[in-house]
């Protein structure tokens, strides 16, 4: 009698509520599994209607058209002699639950309702979803007319149990369910689960990859068996990356990795591995058997059905490997880069508009773009036609075949350089430099014209002439001419994305780039509606520090030299004067804070949860060799201050690319007032006491020492 079993799981770029093209990547997946021997094939979260419907789950439109999907792969020839577990959400007497579907056939076997819901961060199934609380317990769902015709069953088990075929049992353990303090797992391995199964929906957050991957070998050395980790992967619909990472595992070790970051719509991973080195790993463990002499039953689904063979013997297995990370900087060069892809075929639009500053920020946007046509050439050089069929969509050429990364960049990526009288001759260049080294479509336009208008209009109407500090100008009408100018370019941004291509006689419309970054955002640092204001933003989740860090990358990696002046200026925002035609103004000197802190400020007051108290005790022991406790309590309250002053400006923050836990994203993320008294006159006060208190203790101690 064999034992060994061949498995399947898969990552799929699914997107929310496209009904049609899921089903065809659902069933493409299974064809696959099927191909390479797979006995059983587990897909993503929700990957019926895509995991990101969000408040569409509470229509019935939505659950009436995951039934309709459902019908056509149970009657699908793809699916026969396969075991299929697919997502979608169900309702019970009322109920929604979030639910893998599984069947074999044309029957369902099992629904199993998720049982810990994600509700934190990006997550919110709370809100559409009850979890189903009722552990080792099943009850009878009464299927909908339309599935009733198709598997001639009036009611299928609904619940939590698990499936005893003729040679294994399989459990399943939905996304959340693996992060909880007392997963599934645990129990359905004790009670002699062989494979367990875990659908994900899962988003990309940089440097996380190794959270899950320790997860899963930890829970099957701990406890021995099979598991399969599916994904999502891809944009579909919002600002989160699902970032895929399908994996297979075995006692503690790898035996098949998906990728974190590709072009590829579907992709299967299997591996064959034998029952019998489950059971043997099992019984060395006595605690684990103790255990399970103890543990209550799962109730069983009995399937008459194999995942193995019965002459096996010649079957190779699949053999272990090591699990291969990204740096955090390879991180960013691919997920910004093939969100951007998904962005700009789902739009279908005809590529992207981007301000180019000759600054950091909007270079390591326009490196992002790059990256992109590279993987889109990559792609298509590998053989992928969904790839070729986008690519030739979005440049309007149905026999065009994408080779160089540059000629491509050339077709989809529009630059331009907006020059006022305080910009400088370098930032210029740096631009030009940069944009004819990834082979944008280069604009360079002077704005004074338009902005003198505006000014002169004003000054019309009021009869009074503002004036720059450097010209003996106050505060107010200091920012008020830097403002008008950055808002300009925001105007002339949309204006030439219009209508650039109509220019040139190439039909379609260009989506608006913006390059601010998470620290920036963080503390207002941008005027609102100015160049920040864009269709979407592949960097406004990543700190300053880590477009660095990937800048850097650029320059060796695509062979970038502009990049190394870029990395060497100083940031600035050149809308004040310059001094000697030289730049006057920095933006660390601008926000009285450098960009190193305010990386700290960010995720203290994010994944700490600390208020201004708190943050400046965490502070004075961080900093205790740098700065006095009153240095500390200065740099605290500047922040805050500055924070709470600009906070309405997270309401209008462009659609940005979520890379980091402490993102300000005020949309669905980071949800805080945006009126705020700004002078947190309690929280300093304990600040101040404090400061008070250690002085006194440190003038103490100094006395003391006379």
């Amino acid at each position: 009698m064999g034992w060994k079993v061949t498995v399947a799981t898969c990552a799929l770029n699914q997107w929310a509520l496209d009904f049609e093209g899921n089903l065809q990547r659902i069933l493409k997946s299974i064809e696959i599994a099927k191909h390479r021997g797979a006995r059983y094939r587990l897909g993503p979260e929700l990957e019926i209607c895509g995991y990101g419907c969000w408040d569409h789950y509470y229509e019935s439109d939505t659950l009436l058209h995951s039934l309709q999907v459902l019908a056509a792969l149970l009657e699908s020839p793809v699916t026969q002699d396969i075991i299929c577990d697919v997502g979608m959400p169900v309702m019970h007497r009322n109920v929604r639950y979030n639910c893998r579907v599984i069947f074999l056939n044309r029957k369902i076997l099992l629904i199993r309702p998720k049982m810990a819901l994600a509700n934190e961060g990006n997550y919110r199934e709370l809100r559409w979803f009850t979890p189903w609380s009722r552990s080792r317990q099943t009850e009878e769902y009464f299927l909908p007319r339309m599935l009733q015709d198709l598997t001639k069953q009036e009611t299928v088990p609904f619940g939590d149990a698990v499936l005893s075929t003729r040679d294994t049992c399989i459990g399943s353990e939905v996304c959340e369910e693996l992060w909880t303090p007392h997963s599934p797992h645990v129990d359905m391995g004790l009670d002699g689960v062989e494979i367990f199964t875990n659908a994900s929906g899962s988003h990309h957050v940089l440097r996380k990859a190794h959270a899950r991957v320790d997860l899963v070998t930890m829970a099957t050395s701990k406890n021995g068996g099979i598991y399969l980790l599916a994904n999502q992967k891809g944009c579909d619909g919002d600002r989160l990356y699902y970032d895929g990472c399908a994996l297979i595992a075995m006692n503690g070790s790898i035996f098949a990795q998906g990728s974190q970051f590709s072009l590829d719509d579907v992709e299967v991973l299997t591996a064959t591995l034998d029952l019998e080195d489950i059971r043997s790993y099992r019984a060395e463990i006595s605690s684990r058997n103790l255990a399970a002499s103890r543990v209550s039953p799962y109730p069983r689904v009995k399937v008459d059905f194999a995942l193995s063979c019965h002459e096996d013997l010649l079957e190779p297995v699949s053999e272990p490997i090591e699990w291969k990370y990204h740096s955090p900087a390879e991180e960013i060069s691919l997920g910004p880069a093939c969100w951007l892809w998904d962005f700009l075929r789902r739009s279908r639009q005809a590529g992207f508009f981007l301000p180019l500053s000759g600054g950091v920020d909007s270079a390591a946007t326009a490196c992002l773009a790059y990256s992109m046509c590279l993987q889109v050439c990559e792609a298509v050089k590998r053989g992928n036609l969904e790839v070729l069929a986008d690519v030739r969509t979005i440049v309007n050429q149905p026999s065009y075949t994408p080779q160089d990364p540059r000629e491509l960049c050339g077709r989809v990526l529009t630059t331009c350089y907006m020059a006022s009288e305080n910009s400088s001759q370098e930032t210029c260049d740096r631009a030009r430099e940069l944009a004819q080294q990834i082979g944008s479509h280069h604009i360079g336009l002077h704005i004074d014209p338009v902005v003198k208008a505006l000014v002169g209009l004003f000054s019309l109407v009021t009869g009074a002439s503002p004036r720059f500090a450097v010209h003996g100008g106050s505060d107010r009408e200091n920012l008020a001419l830097q403002n008008v100018q950055a808002r300009v370019r925001m105007v002339v941004a949309y204006l030439f994305a219009q209508l650039s291509l109509w220019s040139r006689g190439a039909p379609g419309g260009l989506l608006v780039l913006g390059s601010a970054n998470v620290d920036e955002s963080l503390l207002g640092y941008l005027t609102k509606y100015d160049c920040s204001s864009a269709d979407i933003n592949p960097i406004g989740g990543i700190s300053k520090t880590d477009l660095r860090a990937f800048v850097q990358l650029c320059v060796e990696r695509f062979q970038l030299p502009a990049l190394q002046s870029i990395l060497a200026a100083p940031a600035t925002a050149e809308l004040e004067p310059l001094a000697h035609g030289r730049v006057s103004q920095t933006d660390e000197e601008d926000m009285g804070m450098t960009y190193t802190e305010l990386s700290v400020y960010g995720r203290l007051r994010k994944i700490a949860k600390t208020g201004p108290y708190s943050m400046f005790c965490k502070l004075l022991d961080m900093w205790k060799d740098t700065c006095s406790p009153r240095q500390v309590a200065d740099k605290v309250k500047r922040f805050f201050s500055k924070y709470a002053m600009n906070r309405h400006k997270m309401t209008t923050l462009t659609p940005a690319y979520h890379a980091e836990s402490y993102s300000p994203d005020d949309n669905r993320f980071d949800l805080r007032p945006f009126l705020y008294n700004t002078r947190w006159p309690w929280q300093f006060r304990c600040i101040e006491n404090q400061v008070l208190q250690l002085e006194g203790t440190q003038q103490q101690e100094l006395d003391g020492v006379d």
